[in-house]
């Protein structure tokens, strides 16, 4: 499971002309699924993300986390993140799980985004042409894969 987090100021998903979700302060989550994940990896990225301390405190020193902040947080589904781009100039999408696997997966990582967090979350639709709006603050993008908590 790779994710790449955005701390930003406000952000939202647009699809088909209609805003389905919006937040201000938090974070803008993409997420991207390969047939090898599992609960293991939901709950791992899930408590990282909700504890990573990337906001500012009162000293403007990045030691709050999502949490602390009492933030918001949209999830994006993005098979784009496993792209193999070893071979040519056409990226390989080999790696990202099929909607069969990746949909219930992504389902359970936002159920537990929503849990470790206490409250709902924004979401994109799976799948979907999506138009994603954001203000990064900072900037702060940090990269995650499971495969690599070690």
């Amino acid at each position: 499971m790779r994710a790449v987090i955005q701390r930003v100021a406000r952000a939202s998903v647009t699809v088909d002309g209609k805003k389905i979700s919006e937040i201000e302060k938090g974070l803008l989550i993409l997420l991207g699924i390969e047939e090898a994940d599992g609960q293991e990896d939901i709950k791992w990225l899930s408590r990282k993300i909700c504890n990573l301390r990337i906001f500012n405190d009162a000293q403007g020193v990045m030691n709050e986390s999502l949490i602390d902040i009492d933030g918001g947080a949209i999830v994006v589904s993005q098979f784009t993140l496993h792209a193999s781009t070893k071979k040519g100039n056409r990226p390989s999408y080999i790696k990202a799980a099929k909607p069969d696997v990746a949909v219930p997966l992504y389902e359970g990582f936002v159920q537990q985004i929503e849990a470790d967090l206490g409250k709902k979350v924004g979401t994109g639709i799976f799948g979907a042409d999506m138009k994603v709006d954001l203000l990064n603050d900072g900037p702060v993008t940090i990269v995650f894969d499971t495969k690599n908590k070690e």
